[in-house]
């Protein structure tokens, strides 16, 4: 029998891939993980990992073990819920993991009403460049821009959202407003960093018009958007950060148009508890209020 609680620094090591990250998250340090794992291998008789380069591949005993590991991991977190009642409690912290854009036009003015309802709920919201992972238990949480198509994760999609190419009229009478989509390679772009790019779905010039390049670029949306504001060139922005009383111009309204959506996601174990069903509860209404209404997921 091996210790069950290497299972937890394997289970670590398998999402992150790396023995550093995972020692930072688990406190321990790397020598001690590197031991551990030794000695489950051991106890296993199979190599669990495969060294490559600094990352550590799982192996196919590795990848079998991570599916009994998770399962493991799920009846203990369910068991610590029923064991402390957590289940209908509406205190404890919630960590969200959101967009930008998300989070300041569309959650941010829903926090204070939420929480004055809940005031035991601790509401930790991360928007830093890049996801926080549910699986990784990197978050309780997290409003995501794709469908994630691996892992044990419970998903809902909250709503679907547009986005047009938008200047200023300062910007458009300096520079003139271009009148087809292959004039605009003559302007100047605002865009995304190329190698920031967390999430796929913000790739969108190339689905304005082939090889287009933005020369202004940032990993903020938000200054994205001052900088359009500002004149400084034209970009696609989310319609639902484009307030009615600003003065930007829709360009092509009718020839670029491009769709994507929020997704819920969350670990299926903690998305029954009511603290996580509360701030659901509080994403949907917001979503459905300002973007309409998206289709229920599982």
């Amino acid at each position: 029998m091996f210790d069950w609680d290497d299972l937890r620094i394997f289970l670590t090591v398998a999402r992150l891939k790396r023995v550093a990250p995972a020692a930072r998250m688990l406190g321990i340090d790397a020598t001690t993980i590197s031991r551990r794992l030794s000695r489950l291998s051991q106890a296993l008789d199979a190599q669990l990992f495969e060294q490559t380069g600094a990352e550590r591949a799982l192996t196919e005993h590795g990848a079998a073990l991570l599916r009994h590991a998770e399962s493991i991991e799920s009846a203990a977190m369910s068991a610590i819920v029923d064991v402390k009642g957590e289940r209908h409690s509406l205190n404890g912290q919630v960590r969200l993991s959101v967009a930008e854009g998300f989070g300041r036009w569309i959650l941010a003015p829903a926090i204070p009403g939420f929480h004055a309802r809940h005031p035991g709920i601790r509401l930790d919201v991360i928007t830093a460049s890049g996801f926080l992972n549910p699986s990784k238990r990197e978050a309780d949480m997290a409003v995501m821009l794709a469908r994630p198509q691996r892992g044990h994760l419970a998903v809902r999609k909250l709503a679907d959202y547009t986005l047009h190419l938008y200047a200023s009229p300062a910007y458009l009478a300096a520079r003139g407003a271009p009148a087809a989509r292959e004039q605009l390679h003559e302007h100047m772009l605002i865009g995304y960093v190329p190698e920031f790019l967390y999430s796929p779905e913000l790739d969108y010039l190339d689905e304005v018009q082939a090889g287009l390049e933005a020369s202004l670029r940032s990993s903020s949306i938000g200054m994205q958007r001052q900088l359009i504001l500002d004149g400084a060139g034209i970009g696609v922005l989310p319609d639902f950060i484009v307030a009615d009383d600003e003065t930007l111009v829709r360009l092509f309204p009718e020839e670029v148009e491009i769709a994507r959506s929020f997704w819920l996601v969350t670990h299926p174990e903690m998305a029954k508890l009511a603290r996580i069903l509360a701030v659901s509860d509080m994403l949907r209404e917001r979503s459905e209020a300002l973007l309409g209404r998206g289709a229920s997921v599982s």
